[in-house]
Parts: C-alpha cells; sequence; structure tokens
C-alpha cells in the first residue's frame, strides 16, 4: 500500500503580503500554473496568490485530474501536493517524467515528513515546500524555478547600445566589451530579460541571493550605481518607491 495515499493533517499557508505582477514569457504569453491540491482551503488560497501575482491559474482537487490536466496541457509550472486523492503525487511525478514531461514541478509536503522531500526529489521535482508555508515563499520559489526554466530561452538581449549574451556571459557596449562582477552581470541579465517593467529591489535580492540575505542592505543600490558607471547611466531608470526598470526600445518610441 502507498503510504501517500494515508490520510494527512490539515494544513494551509500562511498569509502574507507579495508583489502583484504580471507573469509572462519573453512574447509577453501569460504564464501557466497548474494546482493539484485536495484541500479545498489551501487550493483556493494557492489560486488566489498566484493569480494575482499575474499568472493564468488551473487547479485540480484529486490525482487524477491533477494528472490528466498536466499530462495534455502546456503547463509553465506545477504546484503539486504529495498526499493526494486517487493518485498520489509521486506517482504522478514519476509518470510526467517517464513520459519526458520536463515542465518545473514543486511538491508539497508534510512538515515533518522528510521522506516524502526525499522521495520527491528522486522522482524529479525541482523544488518542494513544507506545510505550513508562507504565500509569499511559494511565490518566490515559483518565479526562481520559471528563471531558471527560461534561463537558455532567449541567449542574446539588446537594448540600445548594450548587448548581453547569457551563454557566453559577456556585455558590449557600442561594440566594446564591459567588465562586469559576476553579481553585476546577473543584475544587468535579469534587469535586461524584463525589460520595461518596473524590477523591486525585493525581487533582485531574491534572484541574487539566498533567503539568509540581510535584505536591509544597501548592496542592490551599489551594484545599480556601479552598472551606470559601465554603461549609459539613462539606461536603468529608478523608479522612485517601486524599484528599476531597463528603458527598452518601445518605451522610447
Amino acid at each position: 500500500m502507498n503510504n501517500f495515499l494515508r490520510p494527512k493533517p490539515r494544513a494551509t499557508a500562511k498569509a502574507g503580503v507579495y508583489d502583484c505582477e504580471t507573469a509572462v514569457d519573453p512574447r509577453g504569453n501569460q504564464l501557466r500554473v497548474l494546482v493539484v491540491e485536495d484541500d479545498a482551503d489551501l487550493n483556493r488560497q494557492l489560486v488566489a496568490a498566484l493569480s494575482d501575482a499575474g499568472y493564468a491559474v488551473d487547479s485540480a482537487l484529486d490525482g487524477e485530474e491533477g494528472y490528466f490536466l498536466g499530462d495534455t496541457e502546456p503547463y509553465d509550472l506545477i504546484v503539486l501536493d504529495i498526499g493526494l486523492p486517487k493518485m498520489d503525487g509521486i506517482s504522478i511525478l514519476e509518470e510526467w517524467r517517464r513520459s519526458d514531461k520536463k515542465v518545473p514541478v514543486i511538491i508539497l509536503t508534510a512538515r515533518d515528513r522528510w521522506s516524502d522531500k526525499v522521495q520527491g526529489i528522486d522522482a524529479g521535482a525541482d523544488d518542494y515546500l513544507a506545510k505550513p508555508f508562507h504565500m509569499e515563499e511559494l511565490l518566490a520559489r515559483a518565479r526562481a524555478q520559471l528563471r531558471r526554466a527560461a534561463g537558455h530561452a532567449k541567449s542574446e538581449i539588446e537594448c540600445g547600445p548594450v548587448r548581453l549574451d547569457t551563454n557566453s556571459a559577456r556585455v558590449t557596449c557600442e561594440g566594446e566589451p564591459v567588465k562586469l562582477t559576476s553579481h553585476e552581470f546577473r543584475l544587468l541579465a535579469y534587469l535586461m530579460h524584463h525589460r520595461g517593467r518596473v524590477v523591486s529591489r525585493t525581487e533582485l535580492v531574491e534572484h541574487l541571493y539566498d533567503q539568509d540575505f540581510d535584505r536591509d542592505s544597501n548592496t542592490i543600490e551599489v551594484f545599480i550605481g556601479r552598472l551606470r558607471k559601465k554603461i549609459p547611466a539613462e539606461i536603468i531608470e529608478t523608479v522612485r518607491g517601486l524599484g528599476y526598470r531597463i528603458i527598452s526600445d518601445d518605451d522610447e518610441a
């Protein structure tokens, strides 16, 4: 008997404040997320938070429906509970990976079930969250998985005279090489991938550092200042109280 089918304790997400943003791919298409969670309240919370963050969200309350949706629809990310009725999350994940589905999957586990985490990762999960969790942590992990999945989609980005190649980790300005530190490069690459959109300081911190980083540090401001000395300063706009934005050609038109 599969031990993931036995009843699990009720678990909910902790309330939190999370960023509202339009989640789109490089072509401007809204990113799609599937939530598979049998706890109706938690399912509803997850759908609401992800929808508020800009994603197009579908949901399922049991394993069979979740497996069918994940197998037939092109999702960009799946949030999958392990202890589901009709078909457990580990079996679902194994079937998806067996059929070569590469969509990022974040599994949800009971807090004290370390064995769930191990089996989930072994089955092909990309990340996991133990219940109860803060919704803003789920959103941060979702963004991280989507960034990783899209990392190789477009290797070269241009913005005015600045050209950035993610494959070779090279930046040029008007054809001349620009020397950047690894953190400067990652910060510029993230802003250029999201050019035209205001990126909050919190989002930049999450992209550059792990969860233990001191969010009150002024490191982001220091990196922005350095970048403005190495590329035309006007390309990176400060949006007071909100964050930073790369000025795209469309914005200037």
